[in-house]
């Protein structure tokens, strides 16, 4: 069944676009089997449930980080995470880096951007955005690497806000890639689109979509 969804996805998909199988509160053997189907990367939102399904599962799976991320929490995760997507402050970025560093390693981050009108959503804004990226502190970083951005549309059926939302954050994307990112090709990702709106996502520019209800069910 799930191999059956998944492909059903995939002919959904634009060329260089990543799909993220969001396994939050799924067990190991659902991942499991979709990673037997050709699944690669998937996303959790808490640390404690992906370091424990990454200890049972196959070592060649690229877990994402996509939920909200304390500090006090990076250590669990720095040895193995593929990508951390929900970066929004610079005292978080510092602590990456610092456990990247312990484990000899460079961690992919996104920047996340408030984009949705809900005031529940974490996020930057392009002025906090600025400010980080031209810091001391961020300028003396080694063991990470900033390759694009993530946002999250408001919970709505007003397809022409949720497609602006997506619009804005490629616009955000296009400016720091712009001011800073110009020479680096490794900046391309923008992390948006889910279940619901991912097809919107992709048209206004999405590399990377978080699909998981879809795949495997309502949440548990």
């Amino acid at each position: 069944m799930i191999r059956q969804i998944l492909n059903e996805i995939h002919k959904t998909l634009k060329d260089g676009v990543t799909l993220i199988a969001v396994s939050k509160t799924k067990p190991a053997t659902l991942i499991q089997e979709a990673y037997e189907a050709g699944q690669r990367h998937f996303g959790e939102n808490k640390v404690q449930e992906m370091a424990e399904k990454a200890a049972l599962l196959p070592k060649d799976i690229h877990w994402h980080l996509i939920g909200h991320l304390q500090s006090n929490k990076v250590k669990y995760i720095a040895p193995f995470v593929h990508l951390i997507h929900s970066v929004d402050s610079l005292k978080l970025l510092s602590e990456i880096d610092k456990q990247a560093k312990k484990n000899n390693r460079v961690i992919d981050c996104l920047l996340q951007f408030h984009i949705a009108q809900e005031e529940t959503k974490f996020g930057l804004n392009l002025q906090e955005a600025h400010s980080l990226l031209t810091s001391s502190e961020f300028l003396e970083m080694k063991n990470v690497r900033i390759i694009g951005v993530m946002g999250m549309a408001s919970f709505t059926n007003d397809e022409q806000q949720v497609k602006l939302e997506f619009s804005n954050l490629n616009g955000i994307f296009s400016q720091l890639k712009n001011d800073f990112f110009s020479l680096d090709e490794n900046f391309r990702e923008r992390s948006m689109g889910m279940s619901g709106d991912y097809l919107l996502a992709m048209q206004e520019g999405s590399t990377m979509v978080r699909i998981g209800s879809t795949i495997f069910g309502g949440r548990n």
